[in-house]
């Protein structure tokens, strides 16, 4: 599937119901509405590229430091018996295996700045082995999927904005455990959707071993957090977590190119120097995805969405406490700070620790912004046809969302 019909449909959409709404009730600001959304949305997204700029210089030149010190081909050593059979195309002690995994790394502490620089990188490693540069390869269509599944151990900025909000959660911190069941099923849904489909057997013990010791580790971390620590003791410990790897991975970077008497300083400026250009390069398509995401939101689309879904459970009489959750829900996979934009008004209107405002915090502590995902990594290395990436990550989406809201009625019964 080509970004082309998934950005015509978009449009599409909007427009028709734009058109529909204003017939319907004769409201004269709709299509002002759209348009105002399209230039901010424009304007939005060239302020993120260059945002950008900032962190992936610094993450950047930090990589290079690694690479020249051999630090990134040591870290393949380690996941390469794992990596290999994820990612056959790859030869074995790749450079990409090193930065993917520093990737997934970074994504598990929460760590959106450190992730997004790694996963270009490895976006562009993996390009180099790629026979077709327009089109996805095997290779980045696993990493990019599992990426977008978001699997995340602490969810620290939902945290952080539950505690900050007014007024606050009484535990800002009791959807932890819930998001990590969400993330770590929507992360185990995408490996299994594109393993079917790239015909992987996850079946061969080196897999298996490797899997039931993530999930050992997981299951680990949970029974120490909600056994030893209180709610201070959890936050505390997710900000020393978080920040003192990123410290770590920067000091061993440096240390590395110490003994092997690497010009560090050099190394970092060679490497920084990509930042600006992959920022740049990555504007059109983060303008493109940005722009179409706006047209539908703008339009009102999600309203009859979630109206219909609404008066669907009703009808067959199912629960429906649900419904007043999924606005960031379905925001998520198009915006990021949309989605936490519905988050906190739901937080707002019904309370942080009623029922919609604790499965709307679930829905924004899992998975990645897939549509956001798609345009910034794809369009740093200029692939056009994304064949079933899209699919796939609203497939992991999904089931994120039936699991959120299956936890959120087991954790939080009404």
């Amino acid at each position: 599937m080509t970004l082309n019909y998934i950005w015509i449909f978009f449009f599409i959409i909007a427009f028709v119901i734009a058109f529909l709404k204003w017939m319907i009730t004769g409201d004269p600001l709709i299509f002002k509405a759209v348009v105002d959304g399209i230039f901010k949305s424009a304007g939005d997204s060239v302020d993120l590229s260059f945002k950008l700029i900032g962190i992936m210089t610094l993450f950047l030149g930090f990589m290079n430091i690694g690479e020249k010190a051999g630090a990134i081909r040591f870290l393949s050593r380690i996941v390469g018996p794992f990596f290999t059979r994820l990612f056959p195309e790859v030869p074995r002690n790749h450079p990409a295996m090193g930065h993917m995994m520093m990737n997934f790394s970074a994504n598990l502490l929460g760590l959106d700045n450190a992730a997004t620089p790694f996963g270009l990188k490895a976006m562009e490693s993996l390009q180099e082995l790629n026979p077709k540069k327009d089109t996805a390869s095997q290779s980045q269509l696993m990493f990019l999927v599992l990426h977008a599944s978001g699997l995340t151990l602490i969810p620290i900025s939902t945290i952080a904005i539950r505690a900050s909000i007014k007024p606050p959660a009484a535990n800002p911190t009791d959807v932890f455990i819930p998001c990590l069941i969400v993330t770590f099923t929507a992360t185990m849904a995408a490996l299994l959707v594109v393993s079917f489909k790239q015909r992987i057997n996850l079946l061969q013990p080196v897999l298996l071993a490797w899997i039931a010791g993530i999930s050992s580790l997981i299951a680990g971390l949970i029974w120490y957090l909600t056994q030893f620590l209180d709610q201070p003791g959890i936050e505390k410990f997710s900000t020393v977590m978080s920040n003192g790897i990123i410290i770590l991975i920067f000091f061993a970077f440096l240390l590395g190119g110490l003994l092997r008497k690497v010009n560090v300083f050099e190394a970092f400026i060679d490497g920084a120097k990509g930042g600006f250009e992959v920022a740049i390069r990555i504007i059109p398509y983060l303008v493109a995805m940005l722009v179409a995401i706006s047209v539908l939101r703008s339009s009102g689309a999600f309203d009859v969405v979630i109206d219909g879904i609404s008066r669907l459970f009703s009808a067959i009489g199912l629960r429906t406490e649900f419904v007043q959750s999924l606005p960031t829900a379905l925001m998520k996979p198009l915006s990021g700070s949309g989605s936490r934009g519905m988050m906190v008004d739901a937080m707002t209107r019904y309370g942080a620790d009623s029922f919609t405002g604790r499965l709307s915090s679930i829905f924004q502590g899992t998975t990645d912004t897939t549509f956001y995902v798609v345009a910034v990594y794809f369009g740093s290395v200029a692939i056009k046809n994304t064949r079933y990436a899209i699919p796939a990550m609203l497939i992991a989406d999904l089931v994120g969302i039936i699991t959120a809201i299956l936890v959120a009625y087991l954790f939080f019964p009404i």
